[in-house]
């Protein structure tokens, strides 16, 4: 006679529910989100990302599309005057206003959600840009990590940030104020 512990059928039935899930095939909402990885190219990359910027953000698009180049760590040091983005403290992107160029950091892999999101990120730039007056470069870079955020959290998945640093850049209060 064969006998089953309370813990065997609780793993017997977790394993039919992945199994379950696994050949479920995917609803349209969800094939929605993860199509940016079917891009073929990083032109079409970028049009799956203006499209959930448009649906997702009020900004306008930019009737210019962006100039995108990657660089590595030291040549993304030596540019100055334009915002960038990054997860865990290290700066994995940045946007020109000026020449309407993104840099995205070696290595970058587009099937990779979170550097996708980098780009996504500069691309919210690119959008401000257009959209006009900002009292300091930093005050743009609160919408640009919290929309960044958003299509993270869509896919499950955290943005490793520092929001007070965030905070700080985006009220563009004067460094190293010092009362007399």
């Amino acid at each position: 006679m064969l006998s089953f512990s309370r813990t065997s059928l609780r793993l017997a039935r977790k394993m039919v529910v992945c199994v379950l899930i696994a050949v479920t095939p995917l609803t349209t909402e969800a094939e929605g989100l993860l199509a940016w990885r079917d891009a073929r190219s990083m032109t079409q990359l970028v049009a799956h990302l203006d499209h959930w910027l448009d649906a997702n953000t009020s900004l306008a698009r930019n009737a210019n599309a962006p100039q995108i180049s990657w660089i590595d760590r030291h040549s993304l040091a030596l540019l100055s005057g334009s915002q960038h983005a990054g997860y865990g403290g290290n700066p994995r992107g940045r946007y020109d206003p000026d020449s309407a160029a993104i840099y995205l950091v070696r290595p970058w892999d587009r099937r990779d959600p979170r550097d996708v999101s980098v780009l996504l990120h500069e691309m919210i730039h690119h959008r401000q840009a257009v959209a006009g007056y900002f009292y300091c470069p930093g005050a743009q870079e609160l919408p640009a990590y919290r929309t960044q955020q958003k299509w993270l959290a869509e896919l499950g998945l955290e943005l490793d940030v520092n929001w007070i640093a965030v905070v700080l850049e985006s009220g563009c209060s004067p460094r190293d104020f010092h009362p007399d």
